[in-house]
């Protein structure tokens, strides 16, 4: 683990991107809390969210900041408001929806850190002119210890 270093990142100074159909800003990567978590703010647009999924290598917790959102977990969607928290331990099987008609923003931390570079790599592939290579998404989630059910 590097040496963490205190963070002030004000609204809207975090790294951005878009990915995935979201806008993503990272507010805390791995590089500054020594490998401890990553923390970004997370935006998704109505009826958006990633298929069923487990992380190997992170738990993810999830604060729903405005919007209206599906969780999926054990079988099951769960309806939750603004102000509501999930945990999602590695090797359970989650994902999540914007069940509402406008954008779902949410702030959500991975432990250890390390998201950010499956973000970043994921990028490239959505930058490609055409659009990106699902099959070659998929690998690249598999080497960061996800894997889609």
């Amino acid at each position: 683990m590097n040496e963490a270093v205190p963070v002030i990142t004000q609204p809207g100074q975090g790294r951005g991107m878009a990915v995935f159909g979201d806008q993503v800003e990272f507010v805390i990567t791995g590089a500054q809390s020594g490998g401890r978590f990553t923390q970004w703010i997370e935006t998704t647009h109505p009826g958006g969210g990633p298929p069923p999924h487990y992380h190997t290598r992170e738990d993810e917790n999830f604060y729903v900041i405005e919007g209206s959102a599906e969780f999926f977990q054990d079988g099951q969607w769960t309806a939750v408001v603004p102000g509501t928290a999930v945990f999602m331990p590695k090797g359970v099987v989650h994902c999540f929806r914007n069940a509402g008609q406008t954008p779902l923003k949410m702030l959500i931390t991975t432990v250890p850190s390390g998201f950010e570079n499956f973000f970043d790599r994921c990028a490239v592939e959505f930058a490609k002119e055409g659009g990106p290579d699902m099959g070659r998404l998929v690998e690249i989630a598999g080497e960061h210890g996800i894997f889609f059910v």
